[in-house]
């Protein structure tokens, strides 16, 4: 499985691209702009896009959605929760597709040959999922390096953030965090040195 990085937009949301490097099929987290930027990598990497997953729906992690779904024929994922019939505000602009899917906690789909389960995380939003793929986390804006996402927006709860954390700091054994924003991590460290999840482990 290989992992892309590529830094999209003015907030420098975090798009990535998950190859399964046998069949050069791909899953897309995240395309929340520069839809150019993403469909260049795809297409110089002869990559065939398979499916957009969605951590979230604010509108910096999904304004390339609808490009990059039309360019590739993509399947959309995302929450319920967070999809823009269910909340009507700015920072929620995106609205699932009649073809699209949704996932929710527990679900496991299997894309481009790969298992990715669904955790739900509500926090930073009520529908913010964290997408566990082999030993991959890949967070949205639930856990960032040293932080977590903020929860002052609208459906966000510290209550509920907290609780997530500390379901993802209870996963057994180490993953690498691909947080929504800056740079990653991984859960051994984010459970050691991150005041936040240090706080929810003792709730």
């Amino acid at each position: 499985m290989l992992i892309k990085t590529l830094p999209v937009g003015d907030l420098e949301t975090n798009c990535y691209v998950v190859t399964n490097e046998n069949t050069l099929e791909s899953v897309v987290i995240d395309p929340g702009d520069e839809s150019n930027t993403i469909l260049d990598y795809l297409e110089s990497n002869h990559l065939t896009c398979k499916a957009i997953f969605l951590t979230h729906g604010h509108y910096d992690h999904v304004g390339a959605v609808e490009a990059v779904q039309e360019e590739t024929g993509a399947t959309v994922y995302m929450n319920a929760k967070d999809d823009a019939k269910n909340m009507h505000s700015f920072h929620f602009p995106f609205t699932l597709p009649e073809n699209g899917l949704t996932y929710d906690d527990g679900d496991v789909v299997t894309v481009a040959g790969i298992d990715f389960s669904i955790l739900s995380t509500p926090g930073h939003t009520p529908g913010s999922v964290v997408i566990c793929a082999e030993d991959a986390l890949f967070t949205g804006d639930t856990l960032f390096r040293g932080s977590c996402g903020r929860t002052d927006l609208d459906g966000g709860s510290m209550e509920e953030m907290l609780l997530s954390l500390k379901k993802i700091c209870s996963l057994e054994g180490d993953y690498e965090v691909y947080p929504g924003h800056m740079d990653s991590s991984s859960l051994i460290r984010e459970r050691s040195f991150n005041y936040y999840c240090r706080a929810a482990m003792q709730r």
